[in-house]
């Protein structure tokens, strides 16, 4: 200690100004202690990051969520999709993140593996409003880490078929079949009725779902059971690959990517395709562009499978608390609060979003809705991707060799290979780590 900051005693006249001072000193502590611990009657901020539409519409919740916690005050910051993954990666590095995002949940294993998020085991738990049993299962899986749950399913996503109700029936077919080979000759008499220059389905060369989808549907693991290879040279997906080239090479779907359709919804109505796989925005869209005599013409169906109804993926957002979070009691209760059914049906009424929880789907709005209906049938036959922080870089791949392999630049088997060898080199660092991991087990230690 410096000489300085040594107290002295004082002299008889100076007693009383230090007298005051000691009292000036203890009433300062007192106001830097009221400074560090909020009064009572301060609300506790939380900071909510929400991607796109959803962070503008999700504010008419919050509001609610804060007149009921009146201790609360939740500030939300809307991010745009094109920038949301490079955002959460940079608050995380800086330190900086929210208490509750947003995180799409092919982004759930990426930030687990950096450690950002709070597993929730505990607190669902002790939760009365949130249950597993609540969602869709397949939907619920998709934020389970090593049997640990990160995040909560918010609204859902998965692909169904849009299809032209008027040009099957005209094809003496009365409904979707559920099979392959039903949906095949389906194919076959739409395309024998619309001639050589109109197809019976869409399947733009540069989506890879459609794809991706038809291996779940086989059975396909897409990655070895480790997650460190690829697994699409297997028999699985290569039973996937040749039903999907087929389409194209028998000539019922055109071998065009989406930026070579003028528009989507033009052509579906004028009959150039009959058949369009997609998801729940598109619900909105066909209902508000397709000319008024169509508005009944289209439908919506579960995918077929390749000998029943068929699987689809398990898509759309979550709500997670990032580990870093000092307000994480705070930040469950606006989890569960948006959680609850009710707020789960207006955020649907608000976004368009379909929701996670089971039991909003009784909503008239969607049990009246038979197009809507056959998501929830579909919702209930989903399956999660590979939980690996590199899927994103292995769509991309899958996207490039199938379309090769579309416009015959490359055998198809060949094609999977290279995918295959591709897809080895991207996890090339995973199966490092794991080694380092296994390593140090043998030896007793930490790697």
């Amino acid at each position: 200690m410096r000489d300085a900051a040594r107290p002295r005693a004082p002299s008889a006249a100076a007693a009383g100004p230090v007298r005051l001072g000691a009292a000036l000193l203890a009433c300062l502590a007192l106001a830097a202690s009221a400074a560090c611990h909020p009064r009572a009657s301060e609300p506790e901020a939380l900071r909510f990051w929400a991607m796109g539409r959803e962070g503008e519409v999700v504010q008419e919740l919050i509001r609610d969520f804060e007149r009921e916690n009146r201790g609360i005050h939740v500030r939300v910051q809307q991010i745009p999709w094109s920038a949301a993954h490079e955002k959460l990666l940079t608050g995380f590095v800086g330190g900086s993140t929210p208490d509750v995002a947003q995180l799409g949940n092919t982004w759930v294993s990426e930030f687990v593996a950096l450690g950002a998020l709070e597993p929730l085991g505990p607190w669902l738990a002790h939760s009365s409003a949130v249950a597993e049993t609540s969602y869709f299962a397949g939907i619920w899986d998709t934020n389970v880490i090593d049997t640990v749950p990160y995040g909560v399913p918010w609204y859902v996503d998965t692909r169904v078929l849009f299809y032209r109700r008027d040009l099957l029936a005209r094809a003496g077919i009365a409904s979707m079949p559920e099979t392959w080979a039903g949906w095949r000759a389906a194919m076959e008499k739409v395309k024998r009725l619309g001639g050589k220059d109109n197809f019976a389905i869409l399947m733009p060369i540069n989506e890879w779902f459609p794809l991706m989808i038809l291996g779940l549907q086989t059975g396909s693991p897409l990655l070895s059971p480790d997650r460190t290879h690829g697994a699409f040279s297997g028999p699985e997906f290569r039973r996937a690959f040749q039903f999907y080239l087929d389409l194209f090479r028998s000539g019922l779907a055109p071998p065009l990517s989406n930026t070579q359709v003028a528009n989507l919804y033009q052509e579906f109505a004028r009959g150039y395709f009959a058949m369009y796989v997609s998801g729940p925005w598109n619900l909105g869209e066909f209902r508000n562009r397709m000319p008024a005599e169509l508005r009944d013409a289209w439908a919506t169906a579960p995918l077929p499978g390749p000998d029943g109804p068929g699987l689809s993926m398990a898509g759309g957002s979550s709500l997670v608390v990032f580990h870093g979070s000092r307000h994480k009691a705070a930040a469950w209760k606006l989890v569960e609060f948006l959680s609850r059914p009710g707020q789960q049906a207006r955020f649907y009424h608000l976004s368009g979003d379909l929701p996670a929880r089971r039991e909003a789907w009784s909503d008239s709005s969607l049990a009246a809705d038979p197009r809507a209906r056959a998501f929830e049938q579909q919702l209930l036959r989903v399956a999660p991707w590979p939980k690996v922080p590199e899927w994103e870089q292995i769509t991309s791949l899958l996207q490039d060799q199938s379309e090769r392999a579309v416009r015959g630049a490359t055998p198809g088997d060949s094609a999977l290979a290279a995918l295959d060898r591709d897809v080895d080199r991207v996890l090339e660092k995973r199966r490092w780590m794991l080694s380092r991991q296994h390593r140090g087990a043998a030896a007793g230690g930490t790697p």
